[in-house]
């Protein structure tokens, strides 16, 4: 889903809004998530899911082409776990066998 059509789907179900505060809404969630990221803090969103940040550690690397070493620095990546909930939505089947 792309962010427009997320906004003229909130739109719709919450005609009292307008296109503007739904996309400043957005907008300021966005950026306090990435805020938060940035601090090395996690998002937990219950039922969703949780987004931490990890590290991927500086190391040295091999260039295939020509054997030669390089040192890659520290980089950092996202880890996304998902909930309970929204893990059940997407798969009922797997819920339906245990029973």
């Amino acid at each position: 889903m792309l962010k427009s059509e997320l906004i003229s789907k909130l739109q719709i179900k919450h005609n009292n809004l307008s296109q503007y505060d739904i996309e400043l809404i957005l907008k300021i969630f966005f950026k306090k998530i990435v805020s938060s990221l940035t601090k090395g803090n996690a998002i937990e969103i219950r039922g969703f899911g949780t987004i931490k940040k990890k590290d991927n550690k500086e190391k040295k690397v091999r260039n295939p082409k020509n054997n030669e070493i390089l040192f890659k620095e520290k980089t950092y990546k996202l880890h996304f776990k998902i909930g309970k909930t929204l893990h059940r939505k997407l798969n009922p089947y797997n819920e339906e066998r245990k029973k």
